[in-house]
């Protein structure tokens, strides 16, 4: 074996082991968050329905500002957004690429949420 292509595959070999290492690490990834999918998801639902409704009392039975409700414990909570539609007196709670859940106020049965879509 000559000197050149010995030194050329040692300045090669730590390159493939990082792109082993960083393929692996992303199989990993992707195994562990397929695996935990619809844990991660149930979880999410059940957030963003209690964040809803909460909020829905909150805004509208209470008549505090959405700002106001926002720090309630029901609705503080990881990765929950809240958006409200004043127009059509609804809150729509919200876990980014999981799961989103809508409660609207009617004055004769309070708040009511939407059917959960699957």
């Amino acid at each position: 074996m000559a000197t050149g292509q010995t030194a050329e595959m040692r300045t090669r070999q730590p390159a493939r082991w990082g792109r082993n290492l960083l393929l692996l690490g992303l199989v990993v990834a992707l195994a562990l968050t397929a695996w935990f999918w619809t844990r991660m998801r149930t979880a999410a639902e059940v957030r963003a329905s209690v964040a809803a409704q909460t909020a829905c009392l909150c805004r509208f039975a209470a008549g505090r500002p959405l700002a106001s409700c926002q720090a309630d414990p029901g609705i503080k909570q990881n990765w929950v957004g809240l958006h409200e539609d004043a127009g059509a007196r609804s809150l729509t709670a919200s876990v980014p690429l999981l799961a989103e859940q809508t409660s609207r106020w009617s004055p004769e049965a309070g708040c009511v949420q939407d059917a959960w879509k699957d």
